[in-house]
């Protein structure tokens, strides 16, 4: 919820607003390149190449794209960026053997330990502004 009142409280807001905005662009995005690029079929044989059933693939893609969508309208939005986390985690553990950097063949784990960061960051900071479903209590905002 939007603060009036103090304007330091504002530019806060205004931040965890971009945060969430942005992350839950992000989850979308990830969600879609599931789709779109590696196709679900496609992305549950990756599954199973990497030892984890293929099966889990769709619940990933919806846990992705409903938890991005729910950041970026700001419904529930501490639970959903922290229930969000186990998920990049596993992305993060996968890429490990790959180095630091995501744009190395197979993908580095930067980005992802990055995404868990901001996740958690969400999950403790709250809404933002223009939140649908806030939080049902602001005290240790």
């Amino acid at each position: 919820m939007l603060n009036l009142a103090n304007p330091a409280t504002r530019l806060n807001d205004w931040g965890i607003t971009l945060l969430r905005v942005s992350l839950g662009i992000m989850w979308v995005a990830h969600a879609l390149l599931k789709l779109w690029v590696f196709t679900l079929p496609g992305t549950a044989q990756f599954f199973v190449s990497i030892g984890l059933p293929g099966f889990l693939a769709y619940p990933v893609f919806a846990a992705e794209l409903l938890g991005g969508l729910a950041l970026l309208l700001g419904v529930y939005t501490r639970a959903v960026a922290l229930a969000l986390v186990p998920v990049m985690a596993v992305a993060a553990w996968v890429h490990v053997p790959n180095g630091w950097v995501h744009t190395s063949a197979g993908g580095g784990w930067e980005y992802p330990v990055f995404l868990i960061a901001a996740s958690i960051a969400l999950g403790l900071l709250g809404d933002g502004a223009f939140a649908l479903k806030p939080a049902l209590s602001k005290q240790g905002r």
